[in-house]
């Protein structure tokens, strides 16, 4: 992908400048500054989500058909740039790069029409059921059942690590409708259009970062109706691929990553080395970095060919190669943030990450955010399917 700089482009950059200079509110700033996993701050990420979408920016990937800005590759590109450079929070996945695309491919006119406004708007919120207590890495294994029941299927079971459902209104989830003689078989996606059916309780789960981001959710003789139901009955593990196919690769990582890194170099600016100088002067710090600095721009030529439509995009392996890197990367820039954040990193400051908390962090924002990063980033290998069954998936994709 060519971004190199052109009067047309340029315009559009200062455009994208001038609005994300402007357009968010105090709290939207500090929810960016305190966001230590890939969701960020629940109330004022949606309130950003409403102001990006009243400008028509909510959802850049999206097609102009349903209500997608129309941008270029290189306009999105840019767009994500300028984004991070000024440390917004993200807005939540679930909705604009997961089931919202997921809907657009697979999903009845009648779905669409219903669901697509409402996740562009910044309306709904849409938790994902995935993961159960004994069906986690091993999805397939899932059993939280449905059983058909006139216009309804009757669910009974439950789902956990569902994040944010105690904020949700939506749903999407794999449940088991029968079995087979492969486990993936008898698996169907459904769509819950309200979280507050009788006999569905969602229970908070508080992460060892000190977030309650993730819940159980309990299904006690749900009913659902049969219309939420996205595919055919029993053939919901292929629709569940397809929609892994956008969280895993369905939007662009390495500015984030690039801006990770710039915050990691402007504080061992200022950081003591414990021989003398900085930690930017720290030959063995130098070299670390050093070396993150290039992958993440060999990551970053990597993901600008493939979002280019480049014939890497059509790779069957490039969203698990995609998410392997990333989440990989990741995970060695947070510890190298906690090694930048040094001590102070160790202080537990979940009431000063709160938004709006008047409590004062000890040490600057990087310490505030080093340690629970790096704590929420662990996981980044294991949800969206573990790196391991990636690699698999890989090797399994490209052998010759």
């Amino acid at each position: 992908m060519d971004i190199e700089p052109n009067a047309d482009l340029e315009k559009f950059r200062q455009e994208v400048a001038q609005f994300l200079d402007t357009a968010p509110t105090a709290e939207i700033r500090e929810a960016g500054r305190k966001t230590t996993s890939v969701f960020g701050p629940f109330e004022q990420v949606m309130a950003w989500h409403r102001i990006l979408h009243s400008r028509g920016w909510a959802a850049p990937d999206w097609p102009v058909e349903h209500g997608g800005p129309g941008w270029s590759v290189e306009q999105r590109y840019v767009f994500a740039e300028e984004y991070q450079k000024r440390g917004l929070p993200p807005l939540l996945p679930n909705g604009l790069r997961m089931i919202g695309p997921l809907l657009m491919e697979a999903g009845t006119p009648e779905q669409q029409a219903r669901y697509l406004p409402g996740i562009l708007a910044g309306e709904d919120y849409w938790t994902q059921g995935y993961s159960e207590p004994g069906a986690g890495s091993d999805l397939a294994s899932l059993s939280l059942s449905a059983v058909p029941d006139g216009d309804d299927y009757i669910l009974n079971g439950s789902k956990t690590w569902t994040t944010y459902a105690h904020k949700a209104n939506r749903m999407f989830l794999l449940v088991r409708t029968s079995r087979g003689q492969r486990k993936q078989q008898g698996i169907t996606f459904l769509l819950l259009d309200r979280m507050d059916h009788p006999g569905l309780e969602v229970r908070p789960i508080t992460g060892i970062d000190g977030a309650p981001e993730q819940c159980e959710v309990f299904f006690s003789d749900v009913r659902v109706p049969r219309s939420g139901r996205v595919g055919e009955e029993n053939e919901g593990w292929a629709v569940a691929k397809q929609l892994l196919k956008h969280e895993r690769g369905g939007s662009a990582q390495s500015p984030m990553l690039r801006r990770r890194l710039d915050v990691i170099c402007t504080a061992a600016a200022a950081a003591p080395s414990g021989f003398g100088g900085t930690l930017a002067q720290d030959p063995v710090f130098q070299r670390d970095l050093g070396e993150l600095e290039a992958e993440v721009a060999s990551y970053e030529h990597f993901e600008k060919l493939a979002i280019s439509g480049h014939e890497t995009a059509r790779d069957m392996a490039y969203p698990s190669l995609n998410k392997v890197i990333s989440s990989e990367l990741t995970q060695r820039i947070s510890a190298l943030m906690n090694r930048v954040a040094g001590l102070d990193a160790l202080a537990d400051q979940r009431e000063a990450l709160h938004v709006g908390s008047d409590v004062a962090p000890l040490g600057d924002d990087l310490a505030l955010i080093a340690m629970p990063y790096y704590l929420n980033s662990r996981a980044a290998s294991i949800y969206a399917g573990t790196n391991e069954v990636q690699r698999d998936l890989i090797a399994r994709t490209l052998r010759p």
